[in-house]
C-alpha cells in the first residue's frame, strides 16, 4: 500500500520538451492516480508551425476549449478520492496566447479565457519543470513529432522566457521548481524516488528541488 501524498491535485507544467508527460505517467502509476493529459492532436498545429495565416488563433482556441473541457471534470470534487495528475495548468493557455497572437486576436482570446477560468479548480501543487534551450531542443528532436520538426530555436527561446516570467510571479498554489537538465525520471529510478520523497512532505510557497546528486 502506497502512502498518499498530502495533496489531491498536482499539475506538472513547463515548456515544450521538458518532460512533463513522463513525470505525470510515473506519478499516476506510483499513486494509482488519474492522468489528465492534454490533447496533442490539435489539427491546427502543423499549420501553426508552418506559420500559415490565422493558424495561431485557431490553434490557441482549440487548446483553450479542449483543456477547459478536461478541467471541468477536475472541478467535480467527487473525483478527488484519487490523486489527479495533469501535464499542464490552465494558465498555460495565456502564456502561449500572449506569445503567439496579434493584439486583436489576443483581445478576443482574453475575453473568452476570462469567462472560463473562474470555473476551474486550482492545483494543490504545481511542479514546474525547467531546462535550457539545448536540452529542450534535444528532447523535442528525440521524440520526433512530425508537427514539431519546424519549430525554431528562436521560438523556443521566447517560450522559455515567457514561462520563466510567469512562474517568477506565480502565487496561486504551492510551487516546486525542478531543473531537469541532469534528471531522467524514466531511466533513473533514484531521481524519481527522491522527488517523490520531497513532495510527500507539505510544501508552502515556492520551493526549489535540488537533485539527489547535487547535494
Amino acid at each position: 500500500m502506497v502512502d498518499p501524498l498530502p495533496v489531491n491535485y498536482i499539475a506538472v507544467d513547463g515548456p515544450i520538451g521538458v518532460g512533463k508527460t513522463t513525470l505525470v505517467e510515473l506519478l499516476a502509476e506510483r499513486f494509482d492516480g488519474v492522468k489528465i493529459l492534454e490533447d496533442v492532436s490539435n489539427p491546427f498545429l502543423p499549420s501553426f508551425y508552418e506559420d500559415q495565416p490565422g493558424a495561431a488563433f485557431q490553434t490557441e482556441l482549440y487548446f483553450l476549449l479542449s483543456r477547459y473541457k478536461q478541467q471541468q471534470d477536475i472541478a467535480q470534487r467527487e473525483l478527488f478520492d484519487r490523486l489527479l495528475v495533469a501535464d499542464y495548468t490552465f494558465p498555460k493557455n495565456r502564456i502561449f496566447a500572449y506569445l503567439n497572437l496579434s493584439d486583436d486576436e489576443l483581445m478576443l482570446f482574453d475575453k473568452l479565457y476570462t469567462l472560463l477560468e473562474p470555473n476551474l479548480a486550482v492545483p494543490d501543487l504545481v511542479i514546474y519543470l525547467v531546462a535550457n534551450l539545448e536540452t529542450c531542443m534535444d528532447r523535442i528532436s528525440r521524440r520526433d513529432r512530425s508537427f514539431e520538426r519546424a519549430m525554431s530555436e528562436d521560438y523556443m527561446r521566447e517560450l522559455l522566457d515567457a514561462y520563466n516570467h510567469y512562474y517568477h510571479y506565480y502565487n496561486r498554489s504551492a510551487l516546486m521548481v525542478v531543473d531537469t537538465r541532469n534528471l531522467n525520471f524514466a531511466a533513473n529510478p533514484d531521481d524519481f524516488e527522491d522527488l517523490v520523497q520531497r513532495i510527500s512532505k507539505p510544501i508552502k510557497g515556492t520551493q526549489y528541488y535540488v537533485p539527489l546528486g547535487s547535494r
